[in-house]
C-alpha cells in the first residue's frame, strides 16, 4: 500500500515492525523512556523527538513554536521509509530541532489522539493514511496535514511553514479555528427518538445489498485490495440462520473457503495476513495483527456450528496455535502484532522458491507443489506465497492414493517446511498487549472452545482474562489500554471498555463465575459515568476524566473491527437482559436506531450496528441451565450456533433473578425463555434446541 489510502479503509489499515538493539548510537532523545515499540524506532533519530504529554506542548508554548505531530505504527512500510529518508538526515533535524516542537505518536496506543488528526487530514485534503505528519500551533490546532512526503518536499514544507508562522501568525491562526470547528461538528449523531419497529424486510435488504457486492469467484468484497471484513460475515452469518437463503450461504462460504485457501493465510504457521493487495487473496501484505485473527476465529468458529465444514475447524485450530506460538506473553496477555518485512524485504520470511521446494522434500515435491501452487515463475516477485489450488480428493487421486494418505503427505512436507522456515530470520514483533485486542482474543477462544468444545481453549481464555483482571482492571472498573515490560499507564478508550465488558460476558457464558459478569457491569457503569454523551445516547470515544484534546469525538462506523458504540449497544443489551436493567436495553434501542440510516445505506461500514438491529428484532432467548451438570449440558447447547441468546446458570441458582426458584435438587433444568417467560423446563438438550427453533 503505498502513501495514500482512499477513506473509506482508513481504520482498515494497522499496525507493526522492528527495534534497534544492543547498537551504539550517536543520538537519543526523549523517546529512549517510552515503552512502545513504535517510538523506541525513533528514539535514536537526531530529531528531537517527544511522547505526547504536558511537556511537549508546554515547551511549544513557552518557546511559541509550531509543533509536528508525527503519527505511525510500527509495522507501516512507508513510516520506515520517511524515517531513513528524514527524520535520520541530520539536515532536516536541524530545522525540525530549530523551528519546532516534534511528537511522535503510536496510533495504536494512542487512537485518539490519531482519530483527531486523520480527521484533519480528511478535512484539508480529502486523504489521509500513515504516516500522518501534521503541523499545528503550539496548542496543537492543526494548520497542515499530510502522510508521506520525500525528503526534498518535506523540507520545502518545514521551510515553508516556518516562514509564515515568523512573518504572519494570525493567518495560520485563523484557518486552525477554521479546521478545529469543522473537526468537533463532524459525526456528532442526533437522537432518533422513535426507536424504530425492527422490519424483516430491512435485514433481508442489507443482507441482499452486502451479497450483490461480493466477489461470485472468490468472495469478500468486489475489486482490489481485499480486506477480512469480520463484522460483514457475522452479520450475513446471522441471516442466514434466521432465514434460510442460499444466496446468502454462497457468498459467506466462498468468501470464508478462499481466505482459508488464499495466501492471505499463512498455510505453514497458521494465522491470517492484515489483507490481500489483489482480488484473489493471493499476495498478502504480510503482517499479522491480533484483532484481525481473534476476530477471524470467531468467525471461523461460528461457521463451523453453521456449516460443519472441516476447512473451517482446521483454520480455527491453526489460527489458535499460531497466536498461543508466537504472539502469547508469559503473563497470558497477547501482543499486538508481526511485521510483514524482515531482513528488510516484504514477506521474505514467508515465500519460497520452487528449487527449495524441491530441495526440502525431495520425491514428496510434486504432490505437495500441486496442492499449493508452486511454479519456476512463482506468484510473487518469483517466489511462490502458499495458496490451496488442488483439494486433497483431486491429489489422491491424480497421485494413485487415498485421501487420507494424500493428507498425511501434505502435513508431513508442511512440518518439514515449517522446521526449515523457522531458521529464517524472523519478521519483527511489537510485543505491547492492548486490553481491547486481547478482550476479543479471549472472545475468540471461547467462541473455539464452544464450536469445538477443546476445554483447552477454555482454559487459555480464562488465563487472558485473569490477565486482564489482574493488570489492567485498576479501582474496579476501571481499564489500562496497555501493558508492555510490566507498565500500563494509559487510560482505556470506549473500544477497552466495550470488548471488555462482552468478553467478560462470554467467559461467564462459558463458566457461569459470576465475578466476569459483576466485573462486566462495574466496567459499563464506569463508562455510563464517563464517557456517555447524554443527549445523543452515543458513547464518547474518551472519558471526561482523561486531559482533554482539541476535540472530543465518536466512533460510530463498523469497519474491520466494530465500532465501539455498536459495541456498547451490545454489551448494553446483554447486560440488560442478565441484570433487568431496562434502560440500558432502551439506550441500545435508540443507539442502534440513529443508526439505521446509515446501516441501510451503507451496510458494510455499519455491519455490526446491523447485526443488532436483527438481535432485538428477532426472537430472542434466556437459556437459563441449573444444576449439578449445568456446564455440560450448557457446552453441548452452545456447539450449536444460536445468534439470538444469551446463557446463565450454574450448579445452584446464583444471584441472578431469572434463575431464581429453578433449582431442583438431583436434577439439571434447561429453561428456555423469551422476556423473562420461561417454557417448561428441559432435560436434554435436544429438547431444548426444539423449543428455541420452534
Amino acid at each position: 500500500m503505498k502513501k495514500i489510502i482512499w477513506a473509506g479503509i482508513l481504520s482498515l489499515l494497522s499496525i507493526y515492525s522492528c527495534t534497534n538493539m544492543g547498537q551504539e548510537h550517536e543520538h537519543s532523545n526523549a523517546l529512549i523512556n517510552e515503552t512502545s515499540p513504535y517510538l523506541l524506532q525513533h528514539a535514536h533519530n537526531p530529531v528531537n523527538w517527544n511522547p505526547w504529554g504536558d511537556e511537549a506542548l508546554s515547551s511549544a508554548s513557552e518557546e511559541d513554536k509550531l509543533l509536528i505531530i508525527s503519527i505511525g505504527y510500527a509495522a507501516c512500510h512507508w513510516c520506515h521509509v520517511m524515517e531513513h529518508e528524514s527524520f535520520e538526515d541530520s539536515t532536516i533535524a536541524a530545522k525540525m530541532n530549530a523551528n519546532y516542537v516534534s511528537i511522535k505518536v503510536d496510533r495504536e496506543e494512542r487512537p485518539d489522539i490519531d482519530q483527531i488528526y486523520m480527521e484533519a487530514a480528511q478535512l484539508m485534503t480529502g486523504q489521509g493514511g500513515w504516516p500522518l505528519n501534521v503541523i499545528a500551533l503550539p496548542d496543537g490546532r492543526p494548520v497542515f496535514a499530510g502522510t508521506y512526503f520525500p525528503r526534498d518536499n518535506w523540507e520545502k514544507v518545514l521551510d515553508h511553514f516556518a516562514d509564515i508562522y515568523q512573518k504572519e501568525p494570525e493567518k495560520l491562526r485563523q484557518h486552525a479555528e477554521k479546521v478545529t470547528e469543522g473537526i468537533s461538528q463532524n459525526m456528532l449523531p442526533d437522537l432518533d427518538q422513535t426507536a424504530k419497529t425492527y422490519s424483516a424486510d430491512t435485514a433481508v435488504e442489507i443482507a441482499s445489498r452486502l451479497v450483490s457486492n461480493i466477489d461470485e469467484i472468490f468472495g469478500g468484497k468486489k475489486g482490489a485490495p481485499k480486506f477480512p471484513m469480520p463484522t460483514v460475515y457475522e452479520y450475513l452469518l446471522s441471516e442466514s440462520y434466521y432465514r434460510e437463503d442460499s444466496s446468502v450461504n454462497q457468498a459467506l462460504m466462498t468468501t470464508l473457503d478462499r481466505m482459508a485457501d488464499g495466501g492471505i493465510y499463512d498455510h505453514l504457521g497458521g494465522g491470517f495476513a492484515r489483507y490481500s493487495v489483489d482480488s484473489t487473496w493471493t499476495v498478502p501484505h504480510f503482517e499479522k495483527m491480533l484483532y484481525d485473527n481473534a476476530q477471524l476465529i470467531s468467525l471461523y468458529s461460528k461457521a463451523y456450528q453453521h456449516f460443519k465444514r472441516d476447512k473451517y475447524k482446521q483454520t480455527i485450530i491453526e489460527t489458535i496455535d499460531f497466536c498461543n506460538r508466537e504472539l502469547k506473553d508469559a503473563s497470558d496477555g497477547y501482543y499486538s502484532s508481526l511485521d510483514a518485512d524482515s531482513e528488510g524485504e516484504e514477506g521474505k520470511f514467508y515465500v519460497w522458491s520452487e528449487e527449495e521446494i524441491d530441495s526440502a522434500l525431495g520425491s514428496e515435491a510434486e504432490l505437495f507443489k500441486s496442492h499449493y501452487g508452486i511454479s519456476a515463475e512463482g506468484n510473487f516477485e518469483s517466489k511462490n506465497i502458499l495458496e490451496r489450488k488442488a483439494p486433497v480428493s483431486t491429489l489422491a487421486e491424480e497421485f494413485s492414493l487415498s485421501p487420507e494418505e494424500a493428507q498425511n503427505k501434505i502435513n508431513e512436507a508442511k512440518e518439514k517446511l515449517f522446521k526449515l522456515r523457522a531458521q529464517r530470520v524472523r519478521p519483527g514483533l511489537d510485543d505491547k498487549i492492548l486490553s481491547s485486542w486481547n478482550a476479543l482474543m479471549i472472545t475468540g477462544l471461547i467462541d473455539a472452545y464452544f464450536a469445538l468444545q477443546d476445554s483447552s481453549y477454555l482454559n487459555q481464555a480464562i488465563e487472558t482474562g485473569n490477565f486482564l483482571l489482574h493488570n489492567q482492571i485498576f479501582n474496579q472498573n476501571q481499564i489500562f489500554r496497555n501493558h508492555k515490560a510490566g507498565q500500563s499507564n494509559i487510560h482505556g478508550f470506549l473500544d477497552d471498555y466495550a470488548f471488555s465488558i462482552l468478553a467478560f460476558i462470554k467467559l461467564y457464558e462459558a463458566t457461569f463465575d459470576e465475578k466476569w459478569l459483576l466485573q462486566a457491569k462495574s466496567l459499563k457503569e464506569f463508562a455510563d459515568a464517563h464517557f456517555l454523551d447524554v443527549e445523543s445516547k452515543m458513547y464518547f470515544y474518551t472519558s471526561d476524566t482523561d486531559k482533554e484534546l482539541i476535540a472530543r469525538k465518536m466512533e460510530l462506523s463498523d469497519n474491520v473491527i466494530p465500532a465501539s458504540n455498536s459495541a456498547m449497544a451490545e454489551a448494553l443489551i446483554k447486560l440488560g437482559q442478565y441484570f433487568y436493567q431496562e434502560e440500558d436495553i432502551e439506550r441500545a434501542q435508540h443507539m442502534i436506531a440513529s443508526s439505521q440510516p446509515n446501516f441501510s445505506a451503507y451496510p458494510f461500514y455499519y455491519s455490526n450496528w446491523a447485526r443488532l438491529y436483527s438481535l432485538l428484532g428477532e426472537k430472542h432467548f434466556e437459556v437459563a441451565i441449573v444444576g449439578s451438570e449445568a456446564l455440560e449440558k450448557a457446552a453441548e447447547l452452545s456447539s450449536h450456533y444460536i445468534p439470538n441468546k444469551i446463557l446463565l446458570g450454574g450448579e445452584n441458582e446464583g444471584s441472578l433473578a431469572l434463575l431464581e426458584g429453578k433449582y431442583s435438587e438431583g436434577n439439571t433444568f434447561i429453561y428456555v425463555c423469551q422476556n423473562k417467560s420461561c417454557q417448561l423446563p428441559a432435560q436434554e438438550v435436544s429438547q431444548a434446541l426444539k423449543q428455541i427453533k420452534k
